[in-house]
């Protein structure tokens, strides 16, 4: 049974239960009154179960004021003589243990320790009642059985709402550490998906200014377009310290996610390397062997690994710079390799992004594997991935 369909039944449940025991204790005072009770006590514990089921309504959004009309319906009960036996024994008298589990269950652990010790006063008084009222020939050990019995119920009762309570409650942080986990991934995932395709396109464009300004035959123009470059690489650096912000890039990646305007598919891979050459930067590509079916989480580190070995290479290395990127296939795997010649030199960048290790945890999560390799003529980023056939 679902939590909706246990709250559908709950009303129905309580208001049989309401039902049932009043019935059982009109039926007793029925039977008591036949047997010689007094009118004004038949209707004093008449009154006092009636209270005793309002306490139990009202306990419920009032859980204290609930509590107080049902201690205060015990005490009438108590209090109130009867022939050889407590009226705190009637049916309705249940509902004051169902009110301390509700009031437990609601309050403090301080305050619900309060309940529970009006609740033991109660057992005392009643059997301190019972006791002055016990005839001469009643043996004393059978109101001392009743007593424990009651102290057992009460006690009982209260432990175990609060066993209960602290179940819920430790059910409550589980779900707010998940509910927490779930936005920390989420942040994660947007700021990985951010560098991908924010940092790839700032860098690009930066690579065509600078190719544009040494192209150019007007010093004023070289000048102009270097000082956009700048800003550009400036405003890069300041896209990373403001992602770092989002946390750390070390969450698995969510393989559906499709951000921005690139699009998640190998067949974008053309466009995307494409879109990198200038004057001054050749980027090409090339495929070889027969393309496989890749699973989603594969295609998207494959697309993501080329896409950030480019800017990596557009924007640690002073041009004139070479890329090729290079896919190979077998019936098992495909290798995505990014290749550049090193460039005219390093450019300093002002430190180390978190693009990589955002590659190869998308690669490590598509079941494959990751490797950076630095040569005497450049840098090599290379990935393999399963197929969906070598999986």
């Amino acid at each position: 049974m679902t939590a909706s369909q246990r709250r559908s039944t709950w009303p129905v449940t309580t208001v049989a239960a309401h039902v049932v025991l009043a019935l059982l204790t009109v039926i007793i005072l029925a039977g008591v009154w036949h047997l010689g009770a007094d009118l004004r006590q038949i209707l004093a514990a008449a009154g006092a179960a009636v209270l005793l089921h309002v306490g139990a309504v009202v306990v419920r959004r009032r859980p204290w004021v609930g509590y107080a009309i049902g201690a205060l319906a015990m005490l009438v009960q108590v209090t109130t003589p009867f022939l050889g036996w407590s009226p705190s024994m009637l049916p309705s008298a249940v509902c004051f243990p169902l009110m301390l589990w509700r009031l437990t269950s609601l309050v403090s652990v301080s305050s619900s320790v309060a309940a529970l010790a009006v609740a033991v006063l109660g057992v005392v008084l009643t059997e301190l009642v019972a006791w002055a009222r016990l005839p001469p020939d009643v043996s004393g050990w059978t109101l001392l059985g009743e007593g424990g019995l009651l102290m057992l119920v009460v006690g009982g009762v209260w432990l175990s709402a609060l066993l209960v309570r602290r179940r819920h409650e430790a059910g409550r942080r589980a779900e707010s550490e998940r509910l927490a986990a779930a936005v920390a991934d989420e942040r994660a995932g947007i700021r990985r998906d951010l560098h991908d395709v924010i940092a790839h396109t700032v860098t690009v464009m930066v690579a065509r200014i600078e190719a544009a300004a040494v192209t150019t035959a007007d010093p004023a123009t070289r000048r102009e377009l270097g000082d956009i470059a700048e800003t550009g690489r400036d405003a890069h650096q300041g896209l990373r310290a403001m992602l770092a912000t989002l946390g750390p890039a070390t969450v698995a990646p969510r393989a559906g996610s499709r951000p921005g305007k690139v699009p998640i598919s190998l067949d974008a891979l053309p466009d995307l390397v494409a879109s990198a050459a200038s004057p001054l930067h050749a980027v090409t590509f090339t495929e070889a062997g027969e393309r496989r079916p890749l699973s989603l989480s594969a295609e998207v580190a494959a697309v993501r690994t080329v896409q950030e070995g480019v800017t990596n290479a557009l924007r640690h290395l002073e041009p004139p710079v070479e890329v090729a990127v290079r896919l190979r296939w077998t019936p098992a795997e495909v290798v995505v390799e990014v290749r550049d010649d090193g460039g005219k030199a390093l450019r300093e960048t002002g430190g180390q992004g978190t693009g990589l290790m955002g590659i190869e945890e998308r690669v490590r999560t598509a079941g494959g594997a990751l490797s950076i390799d630095d040569g005497d003529d450049g840098w090599v980023l290379r990935a393999r991935l399963p197929t969906k056939e070598g999986a």
